[in-house]
């Protein structure tokens, strides 16, 4: 594989795409601004990695060669010779606006930025750059190791070529890729979520407790992981800015956040990453 591909963001999801990128064969470069993150973001790999020899599933010599073909850096500036920049930021719209700005300052001509956003406007992202035919959605399932899917979601002016080759790296990265079009949450999230804000609406109305609620959608409708387990695993503030995005988008009340969402953000009980959530960790 000859093809340079950067990752922006060494969190989890960021991480992630790096893992099983440099496991496919591909070059790959993460970035984030803390030195810090990218120490994490390493760690996390090599411990995934580990975890994948373990089961058997790659040997040791593959472990190291896919360690061995990733790189970090602090800086944008490292994307420049990418021939695909994937970014995996905090979904956040003003920040990825900005680092949109930036890459395609960056990036060379022919490189295609893509954003693994969750719910954000693949179009609006797009009128950000001078390549808007470029910039596509390449949106991953958590954990990404694991997880078949990449949502592959074409903004308004995003090209049939930059589509196309889309569609063939997801593949190359052993995934299966499922073209959508640019609309508020896309549809794994459109259909997600609510599913998850009325697991919320079902405990703050005490209709039973989260175990409870979870049991029901695992052993009734054949879900691995509950709706509130699941919300722990996403990031409830990440649940949040979905729905946020989908009832302002969307404009229908349907989609209105839960309010002890809400509340359990404002309480920084984020899910797994902060410790505690709708469970305890």
């Amino acid at each position: 594989m000859s093809e340079q591909i950067a990752v922006v963001g060494a969190g989890q999801m960021g991480g992630g795409i790096a893992h099983v990128a440099a496991l496919s064969g591909y070059s790959v470069t993460v970035i984030d601004v803390a030195e810090a993150a990218l120490e994490k973001g390493r760690s996390t790999i090599a411990a995934n990695l580990e975890r994948q020899v373990k089961k058997g599933t790659i040997d040791a010599a593959a472990r190291d060669t896919a360690l061995g073909r990733i790189t970090t850096s602090t800086s944008l500036d490292a994307s420049a010779d990418a021939a695909v920049i994937i970014e995996a930021a905090t979904e956040r719209t003003d920040l990825k606006f900005k680092i949109f700005e930036e890459l395609d300052r960056i990036a060379t001509p022919g490189a295609i930025l893509a954003t693994n956003t969750s719910s954000i406007s693949i179009t609006a992202i797009g009128a950000r750059t001078k390549r808007p035919d470029a910039v596509i959605g390449m949106h991953f399932m958590n954990p990404v190791p694991v997880m078949q899917l990449v949502e592959v979601i074409r903004g308004l002016a995003t090209s049939d070529d930059t589509t196309k080759r889309v569609f063939k790296l997801a593949q190359a990265m052993g995934k299966t890729p499922v073209e959508v079009n640019d609309a508020p949450g896309f549809v794994a999230n459109r259909v997600l979520m609510p599913m998850i804000n009325e697991a919320v609406f079902c405990l703050m109305e005490d209709v039973g407790t989260p175990e409870a609620i979870d049991t029901v959608m695992k052993l009734g409708m054949n879900h691995p992981m509950g709706p509130l387990a699941l919300a722990d695993l996403i990031g409830l503030d990440t649940c949040l800015a979905i729905m946020e995005v989908l009832h302002s988008g969307l404009g229908d009340d349907k989609y209105r956040p839960c309010p002890l969402l809400r509340k359990y953000v404002d309480a920084g009980w984020l899910g797994r990453k902060s410790g505690r959530g709708f469970y305890k960790y």
